[in-house]
């Protein structure tokens, strides 16, 4: 993917989210109950944690619990304003992936939930996690959750957009979509597989602990999870 497109598309996002973030929130308003295992197993009482792409800071009553020194962060002003909103005892900033406002080695965690999947371009991908590992403590964890797709819908919408990659139709790049939210916006995705953001994280050195798919009880929603260290 260009370089042009991707900023561009990173932008799109922002823009999205700040358009969505009000119907976003009230429909995206508690955290997934089956990536709590993320939190309760790999989170510490007193750790400095990021919580990379918070959103509405829907995850941070499972930070709240573990008494740890926590940090919000979104590109989206319009969501950083509701997460504010609903946890003011909270810290959340606007900030922007590709380069983090916190000093080398500061952080003990990194949570990237549902976040990475909305960077376009491996280029850029690498990035963000190469700032990821700036920011994280030697021997600190990253806790990563992407989308999984699945869904008759979603496999639609890869073979619609892999076709139009190949006729030369579309400047994404293969494994890319635009996934409708209603008719506001279509957001930006990329439909990682599971070895794919298994050699995406090796490429950027860390250590991969533990990977594995996690789906809802209606198994209508599936993630992958990857927990790795610095």
């Amino acid at each position: 993917m260009e370089r042009k497109y991707a900023d561009y598309l990173l932008e799109k996002t922002r823009q999205d989210y700040n358009l969505i973030a009000d119907e976003f929130s009230r429909t995206r308003g508690k955290p997934w109950e089956e990536i709590r295992f993320l939190f309760d197993n790999y989170l510490t009482g007193g750790e400095k944690v990021l919580d990379l792409g918070s959103g509405n800071g829907r995850y941070f009553s499972y930070f709240e619990e573990k008494k740890v020194d926590y940090f919000g962060v979104d590109n989206s002003e319009k969501l950083i304003e509701i997460a504010k909103s609903f946890y003011p005892q909270a810290r959340f900033q606007v900030a922007n992936a590709l380069n983090l406002p916190f000093p080398n080695n500061f952080f003990d965690k990194v949570y990237s939930i549902a976040f990475l999947h909305h960077i376009p371009s491996n280029e850029l991908r690498i990035q963000s996690l190469k700032e990821v590992k700036r920011v994280l403590k030697p021997g600190g964890t990253l806790i990563l959750t992407a989308w999984k797709l699945h869904q008759i819908k979603e496999r639609y919408l890869l073979f619609k957009y892999t076709i139009l990659k190949l006729i030369g139709k579309s400047k994404l790049d293969f494994r890319d979509i635009f996934e409708p939210w209603g008719k506001k916006v279509k957001r930006y995705y990329h439909c990682f597989s599971q070895r794919e953001l298994e050699k995406l994280t090796k490429e950027v050195e860390f250590k991969i602990l533990e990977i594995g798919i996690v789906k809802n009880e209606k198994g209508n929603r599936q993630n992958i999870y990857l927990i790795a260290e610095k």
